[in-house]
């Protein structure tokens, strides 16, 4: 009677290709101007979390990669909240599936990421993303999921679908229109392939919370971005998907990241997410595309020093070799890149000459080799929960 009710689900990263920075409703996450991002493939990016409900539990618990949290924090509240709500309005309706004793139980959560915490690699939208999920399986509440994530992490309500994803702003005050949809879904662009660039596994030094507040105070391009560029971008930028036109999509994501950063130098004081090293990435891409007289590389950084390099599958090897070449790595060159496989290629001197770089050491620690994914699924095997079967994680720190 007392063992614990146990559900284990997984969630992905997403990369906005246009980005989203800044709230006009900072409690219920509303933002200034809708996004589009493209779900990347949890065998390589993602985050794992194990809800455990049991009447024995004392209060609500939550432990992140090994290390127990303060779950009272607003965020993780306001998602299990509206969650627990839900599921007692379907009790409430006559659902007869729900047993209305589990609504009243403690929860112990436990999640953890493959991928470096709070670096610019989207952890919240993927943590947040995998909370609600989990938690409205052990509580079998369904529908519009995005918007119960939106409120733990804007982002994550991306991260609720797999492929292209939407998440259109909302004109409403109480939030209910603002929701992610798919655009595509990721099996609607099989060539194009997604290589992180990861400079830095270091927590940054500016919460991208506290600097979108800033931005929204001080900054005019980003009240002029979000009234006269955005809403045009994302018409572009939803066509450039459908047609799987690279060049255009390529431009977009590389101006509008341009644009991103630009706002977070606007704002006052500027916020530096950037470094010499991802300065020296987007140099390397405008050269390498110039060398080619042709669109074959294109790069995003959100509120970190890491780069996405979007491409296409055709370009991998070569890029690769192109970026071990110019950042050359600590590492032996079989660790330098994680993730899917693909076939080294040899440099022609022309090529090298073209992009005339200097070479910057150590500056890429490794690559993540990935692509389009699906959005957050269930698994099924007990093995792979987080949590024993008393409720307590398997791993801490």
């Amino acid at each position: 009677m007392d063992k614990p009710h146990i559900v284990t689900c997984t969630a992905p990263v997403n990369i906005a290709v246009i980005k989203y920075w800044g709230k006009r409703n900072e409690e219920l996450i509303l933002p200034i101007n809708s996004s589009l991002s493209v779900t990347l493939h949890q065998d390589q990016l993602k985050t794992t979390t194990t809800v455990a409900t049991s009447r024995t539990f004392e209060e609500d618990r939550i432990w992140l990669n090994g290390k127990e949290e303060d779950v009272s924090h607003p965020r993780i509240q306001s998602c299990l909240r509206e969650i627990r709500r839900l599921a007692r309005k379907r009790r409430n309706d006559g659902d007869p599936g729900l047993d209305s004793a589990t609504l009243s139980h403690k929860v112990h959560i436990c999640s953890v990421n493959n991928f470096p915490t709070a670096a610019g690699l989207a952890s919240s939208a993927a943590g947040f993303a995998c909370l609600v999920y989990t938690l409205a399986r052990v509580f079998g509440v369904e529908g519009e999921l995005s918007v119960i994530a939106r409120q733990g992490s804007g982002s994550a309500c991306r991260s609720m679908y797999g492929g292209f994803v939407q998440w259109i702003m909302g004109l409403q005050d109480d939030g209910k229109d603002s929701i992610a949809q798919q655009v595509e879904p990721e099996t609607h662009w099989p060539e194009l392939r997604i290589l992180v660039l990861v400079a830095s596994a270091a927590r940054k030094s500016v919460g991208s919370t506290s600097g979108m507040q800033t931005s929204v105070h001080s900054s005019c391009l980003l009240k002029h971005r979000a009234d006269s560029v955005v809403s045009g971008r994302m018409v572009e930028m939803t066509e450039a998907i459908r047609k799987k036109d690279f060049p255009a999509f390529a431009e977009l994501t590389m101006k509008d990241s341009n644009q991103f950063h630009a706002t977070c130098l606007d704002t006052y004081p500027p916020i530096f997410y950037l470094n010499s090293v991802s300065q020296q990435v987007i140099n390397l891409v405008h050269r390498y595309n110039q060398h080619y007289g042709e669109t074959r590389v294109a790069y995003s950084f959100d509120a970190g020093p890491n780069a996405v390099i979007f491409t296409l599958q055709k370009h991998v090897s070569e890029f690769v070799q192109v970026v071990q070449h110019f950042f050359p790595p600590e590492t032996k060159k079989e660790t330098f890149v994680k993730g899917l496989a693909f076939n080294g290629v040899s440099l022609s001197d022309e090529l090298k000459q073209g992009i005339g770089l200097e070479p910057m050491p150590k500056g890429i620690n490794y690559i993540i080799s990935t692509k389009a994914g699906p959005g957050p699924c269930i698994i099924e095997d007990p093995t792979q929960h987080l949590l024993t079967s008393d409720g307590r994680p398997k791993k801490t720190v």
